[in-house]
């Protein structure tokens, strides 16, 4: 039974059947709960400071649900445009010479929850189409028949097509790399044989008869194995060279006797098969060119197709070349049409012997038959996809590739994978890296942003708690005489701290409740108003907003308990008050 002198309030919860049976349940201390929310000295529904505390929580919870969603958006979106991309685990090696990728992939495509498996070829190439120029742009080689099953490319083809990507006949590039001439222990995947001769008489422990051979001046012996034989292919190599770098200075010699007016002497026949190469005559007779040596050159250095042909002059010539596919911003960067003829060159790579320097760089003429957008800036202006044959013709590495990506039914076990295929390669020249090691500095930062956040959010939920214990430590103090009166009458210490529980637990129900609809709302309104964004700055063009139960319930959750532990204080200081406490001022 309630004391008459408890303020009265409209019953409003005793006529509510979901009311009715809980407040029954909870005791007085309930019943008393919700009369204390009520003003005193009007009919309202809560008391301004009540309203005020449940304010405070409705928008830090609002603050915090909405914050959440935008931050698990950013994840999700760039976490899609990573795995749109990239594979899921790659396979990559620590040397360039990787040939043996067959024989890898059958390996891994027998691997548990593995689905797809494709070579695929990566390097920095510069782009040009006119007298527009791209640096830094990514080349990547990839197999027209296996890379459905890895990558989602044909998802974000938004014009074109990928059917021309790979020519019909397009065999993989031949290895023409100068490796021949160098030790074979630095090269164990050769898979040439070397051809080695034994020499009659000869044994391991006793010296070769080839050893007293010296067959040019001041040149040293053949070089024999460590059992005796000689390694023949690389003493012919060998040989051939210096033949025909004598054979060249020979020519110098006899062109400059020949320019001095003194009769050329005889040729060598170590020079003869030089000569039959090609080699042009020396000029004779006026060389004086048209209009004499003040004349002035063409401004416009244009050579006709017959010395210089251009594959990008005709419509004809640029229908049969290779296909590429661009971004869609590298595309409007560069002024590209579907069509147009497009110039992929090589940075200097490579050395070569006999050579000033390094190898110059390889330039090949491109067709563009289709463009993507993956929705990440950093992708549609620094990737291009091509043929895997092409991409290799600009190496001398031959058939050979960067890695082996793959795709697998669950992206969380995508970790787990890659350490399996690490043990099932058991080779230490092998690297096996799963998405998220290939962008853990991204997604990394994406975590810490979206912690840091939440925990300053918090904060703002932990000031409207203090509204809260600042609201019931003046109810507490308002209704000291009522609380003497209700002990006096019998109520214990636990009734009074469960009111006083019960009234904060209400203002941290109703303002988390009310927070998470309007964080709901605001969200719902962020997606469907697509708020843009920078590309250049966030490297996706509209705000991402992504709504999880889970977040709802956890941001609750924590809300509530917030709520409950300000609480404590306010109740205990009233369930500790004496009766004397409450009357001594009557």
């Amino acid at each position: 039974m309630i004391p008459a002198f408890l303020p009265r309030v409209k019953p409003w919860y005793r006529h509510a059947p979901a009311f009715r049976p809980f407040s029954f349940r909870m005791g007085y201390p309930f019943d008393l709960a919700l009369r204390y929310l009520a003003s005193k000295k009007s009919q309202a529904f809560v008391s301004v400071g009540t309203a005020f505390a449940m304010l405070g929580v409705t928008l830090g919870v609002a603050a915090l649900a909405t914050v959440m969603s935008v931050t698990g958006g950013f994840q999700q979106q760039f976490r899609e445009k990573v795995l749109g991309v990239n594979a899921h685990v790659l396979v990559l090696k620590y040397i360039n010479d990787f040939h043996e990728y067959r024989e890898v992939m059958k390996k891994v495509s027998a691997v548990p929850h593995v689905i797809g498996v494709a070579p695929f070829v990566i390097n920095p190439m510069m782009v040009t189409h006119g007298t527009r120029t791209a640096t830094g742009v990514l080349l990547k080689g990839i197999d027209p028949d296996l890379m459905p099953s890895v990558l989602d490319l044909p998802k974000n083809i938004h014009g074109g097509t990928l059917d021309g990507l790979r020519r019909p006949g397009t065999q993989p590039p031949a290895h023409t790399g100068l490796d021949d001439l160098a030790d074979p222990d630095l090269h164990p995947l050769d898979p040439t044989p070397r051809k080695t001769v034994r020499m009659p008489g000869s044994e391991p422990a006793e010296k070769s008869p080839l050893d007293d051979i010296d067959p040019f001046n001041g040149l040293p012996p053949l070089e024999t194995n460590a059992d005796g034989g000689v390694d023949v292919r690389k003493q012919e190599r060998l040989l051939q060279a210096i033949r025909n770098e004598i054979a060249h200075d020979e020519e110098l010699q006899a062109s400059a006797k020949a320019d001095a007016g003194a009769p050329a002497p005889a040729v060598s026949s170590a020079k003869e098969p030089v000569a039959a190469a090609g080699a042009a005559p020396a000029p004779s007779g006026d060389v004086t060119p048209a209009g004499g040596y003040a004349s002035q050159l063409p401004a416009d250095d244009d050579l006709p197709d017959a010395v210089d042909p251009d594959p990008c002059h005709s419509a004809a010539a640029t229908a049969q070349l290779p296909g590429v596919v661009v971004g869609y911003t590298l595309m409007k960067q560069l002024g590209l049409q579907l069509g147009d003829c497009l110039q992929i060159t090589s940075p200097l790579i490579g050395i070569s012997i006999g050579a000033a320097g390094g190898r110059p760089p390889i330039a090949k003429q491109f067709r563009v038959i289709a463009y993507f957008e993956a929705g990440f800036e950093q992708y549609d202006a620094k990737l291009v996809y091509t043929d895997l044959y092409e991409a290799q013709t600009f190496y001398e590495n031959g058939d050979s590739v960067t890695g082996v990506e793959m795709k697998v039914d669950d992206i969380d076990k995508a970790s787990a994978i890659a350490k399996q295929i690490d043990v099932l390669l058991g080779d230490s020249r092998y690297h096996t890296m799963d998405w998220s090691e290939l962008n853990h500095g991204l997604f990394t930062a994406l975590l810490i942003q979206q912690i840091l956040m939440s925990v300053v959010l918090t904060i703002i939920i932990v000031v409207a708690a203090f509204t809260v214990v600042a609201t019931l430590i003046m109810v507490v103090l308002d209704k000291r005489k009522e609380i003497a009166l209700l002990k006096a009458l019998g109520a214990r210490d636990l009734a009074i701290l469960r009111l006083f529980l019960y009234q904060g637990g209400i203002i941290g129900m109703v303002g988390t409740g009310s927070g998470l609809l309007l964080g709901y709302v605001c969200c719902k309104a962020l997606s469907l108003y697509k708020f843009p964004l920078d590309p250049k700055v966030y490297f996706i063009d509209r705000l991402p907003v992504l709504i999880r139960p889970t977040e709802f319930l956890i941001t609750g959750g924590v809300a509530v308990l917030i709520c409950l532990v300000a609480t404590i204080f306010p109740a205990l200081y009233a369930a500790r008050l004496r009766p004397t406490d409450g009357l001594r001022a009557e």
